[in-house]
């Protein structure tokens, strides 16, 4: 399998993953929502009813008084009343006079039973579907052929005046039931939008959440894919490096084996072949464990005043005979305040001697190499300015690469890994500084290294009673 086909696949899995988990989050708050809505809307409504339900209960019960026919005394207080088995015209309503100003007056009807169970009256507006027998429960909800659903309120009816040793009352315990019920219609209409929210919204919602998950999980991966295509290319690079210098010295291994006994003289130049291809893969492999060091550790080991004064002269002094066998100039200006950075001083030795040994192999013979050394506002500048070849413009963002160089054949012939800048790199990126680089090509190159140095002098000596130890770090 392909690496982008793996990387893709490995896509649409974490956004799969991704859509699954806000799915099942949406779907249960969806409900949820859904839930808490449609109760306090029920609650709500059963409120409104008993609220309605109490105001005519407390304004019928005084002028209801024990009578042989019910009838004849619920038409005397209620003439608007229809009554049981009679035609009945529309009037205004009691409901409608008790619920002015609260609630819709059309919603609700009213139903009066005596202590029996019969039918005394009931509103104008009282659906005719409904059963019309009593159920004294408490709470009920109502539904014939298939219409509207009522919700309805039973409560008990005791007759004015009323005493515990009055035997009619007593027998029975009340005068009648009166019944409040309104329609659902309402409510059935917005649990039903509700729902269609919830059937559309939902779906909508997981499709935006889909496409962002697509696009979440690109983002994630990509700094996972660039890392695989580095590490892919970093080991295309190490087999191609490690390929060159043991190509070489299999061949001068077997040019040896091959020569006669009788020629020993040529043998001593092959063997130098293989030692000089010895240390150059020794030096390669001491680089990429060095590099891969720098960059898995985050923190440094020590960290301790670092003279930079030290540091400079040191390398000019033992690089002075790498720069005149190439017959190129090597020279320095150091100030006499010494400049103190915090750092590992053997990583910050090698950081320096990259950056200066990198601008020699690049210098042609007859030209020059000066570092400068300097401070201005807390911060200590390196500057190491060549005449070298110079870097074009599009290749100087790539300088700083594992095993990029700008010229190959140059470089090989010097003894180059191509690791130098990277190596400068990582080091300059632990010590929290800065590495750059302004070059233009037949001009030279200009790199600039700038670090935080230390505020005030530390005492005399502190740093040169390492300066060997320093030699050795390169």
């Amino acid at each position: 399998m392909d690496s982008q086909s793996l990387f893709r696949r490995s896509r649409a899995r974490l956004a799969l993953w991704y859509a699954g988990v806000m799915a099942v989050i949406l779907g249960l708050s969806g409900f949820g929502i859904y839930r808490v809505l449609l109760q306090a809307n029920w609650v709500a409504l059963e409120r409104e009813i008993e609220s309605i339900a109490g105001t005519l209960h407390d304004s019928l019960e005084p002028l209801l008084l024990p009578a042989e026919n019910p009838t004849e005394l619920l038409q005397q207080i209620f003439p608007d009343l229809c009554i049981a088995g009679q035609v009945c015209s529309s009037t205004t309503t009691l409901i409608q006079r008790h619920t002015i100003g609260i609630s819709d007056r059309r919603s609700y009807y009213i139903r009066l039973y005596d202590h029996h169970g019969t039918l005394l009256a009931y509103s104008p507006n009282h659906p005719l579907p409904l059963p019309l027998d009593l159920n004294p429960a408490p709470w009920q909800t109502l539904q014939a052929d298939a219409g509207p659903r009522y919700r309805q309120f039973t409560t008990i009816l005791h007759a004015a005046h009323s005493h515990p040793n009055s035997s009619e009352v007593h027998s029975h315990g009340s005068w009648g039931y009166l019944q409040i019920g309104r329609t659902l219609a309402p409510f059935d209409t917005e649990v039903q939008r509700l729902r269609w929210i919830l059937a559309v919204g939902l779906p909508v919602a997981l499709g935006v959440v889909a496409l962002s998950s697509w696009g979440l999980a690109g983002l994630a991966m990509r700094p996972l894919y660039q890392a695989y295509q580095q590490q892919q290319q970093f080991t295309a690079d190490v087999a191609h490096e490690l390929r060159s210098p043991l190509a070489s010295l299999l061949a001068t291994v077997e040019a040896i084996l091959r020569l006669p006994p009788d020629q020993p003289q040529e043998i001593s130049p092959m063997l130098h072949t293989v030692e000089r291809q010895g240390r150059r893969l020794s030096q390669l492999i001491a680089d990429l464990l060095l590099l891969s060091v720098l960059e898995q550790n985050t923190t440094l080991p020590t960290l301790q005043p670092c003279c930079l004064n030290d540091i400079v002269a040191d390398l000019t002094e033992e690089l002075a005979e790498l720069a005149s066998a190439t017959d190129i100039h090597l020279g320095c200006q150091i100030p006499d305040e010494p400049i103190y950075v915090m750092g590992d001083e053997s990583q910050l030795y090698r950081l320096v001697s990259n950056v200066m040994v990198n601008a020699i192999h690049y210098t042609p013979p007859g030209g020059s190499v000066v570092v400068r050394l300097a401070t201005h506002d807390h911060t200590a500048t390196l500057t190491v300015k060549d005449t070298g070849i110079g870097i074009p413009a599009q290749e100087q963002a790539h300088i700083f690469e594992r095993f990029y160089r700008v010229d190959s054949d140059r470089s090989r012939k010097t003894g180059g890994t191509g690791l130098g800048l990277a190596i400068a790199q990582a080091i300059v990126q632990r010590h929290q500084g800065t590495l750059g680089v302004d070059s233009q090509p037949g001009q030279g190159s200009l790199f600039t290294l700038s670090l935080a140095c230390l505020n005030g002098r530390l005492p005399l000596g502190h740093g040169n009673s390492e300066r060997g130890s320093k030699k050795t770090g390169g």
